[in-house]
């Protein structure tokens, strides 16, 4: 059962707002957004206190759910509109999954931790939101779907997977952070219409790494 989303923590969610915008984030769209999701319904109840500070929690299997500024500065990044085919790499706690849905695309999302996929599954179901979710290897993407108007991938990867920028259609936007330190560079592909990418840099951030193939069933 989702948990209430009462008058403290809407107010909670504007003050987050009021900081998000404070730290630079102009995207009226993904404001209001965040504004809208009930981000201490992703987390156990446990820790409602920490749902609206601006900071990463740990969800389990090893996993965060990212930092609300990380969220709206990828959410920001890829530009969608009404309408778009977003493929999601790593749909974790779904509250990134949650944010683009907001904003009005058409999300694929895809979780290679089992408890995460099942769990996020049925979250989402319950707050009404219908992505659609696969349990399955990232570095793969889901080429049955593609092409995708915008990619975003929500934790660390050693590169740019050719895969996922095969699966970009031209023109498109991919988000994804490089690197496999303790930081990664927040990467802007884009496609051109000649099938060729240019990439840009958007600062250092902090993400769990991206990995290969399905997790074990636990």
């Amino acid at each position: 059962m989702i948990q209430i989303d009462d008058y403290k923590h809407q107010g909670l969610r504007r003050q987050l707002v009021s900081l998000l915008k404070e730290k630079g984030i102009t995207d009226i769209a993904v404001l209001e957004a965040i504004g809208k999701v009930p981000r201490h319904c992703f987390m156990d109840s446990q820790f409602d206190h920490f749902a609206y500070k601006d900071m990463a929690f740990k969800i389990g299997a090893g996993q965060t759910i990212s930092q609300p500024y990380t969220v709206a500065i990828q959410s920001s990044l890829l530009e969608v509109t009404k309408g778009m085919k977003v493929l999601e790499i790593g749909t974790g706690s779904g509250y990134q999954a949650s944010i683009l849905i907001e904003l009005g695309v058409k999300l694929f999302s895809i979780e290679r931790q089992r408890s995460l996929y099942e769990s996020c599954k049925k979250l989402l179901e319950q707050m009404g939101y219908k992505p659609k979710l696969f349990y399955g290897d990232g570095f793969a993407g889901q080429p049955a779907f593609a092409p995708f108007d915008r990619i975003i991938v929500t934790c660390g990867a050693p590169g740019i997977p050719e895969k996922l920028v095969d699966q970009l259609k031209p023109g498109g936007r991919m988000v994804i952070p490089v690197g496999e330190g303790d930081t990664q560079i927040m990467k802007l592909v884009i496609k051109n219409m000649d099938g060729t990418s240019v990439e840009e840099e958007h600062g250092l951030f902090k993400f769990v790494p991206m990995l290969k193939d399905k997790a074990n069933d636990q």
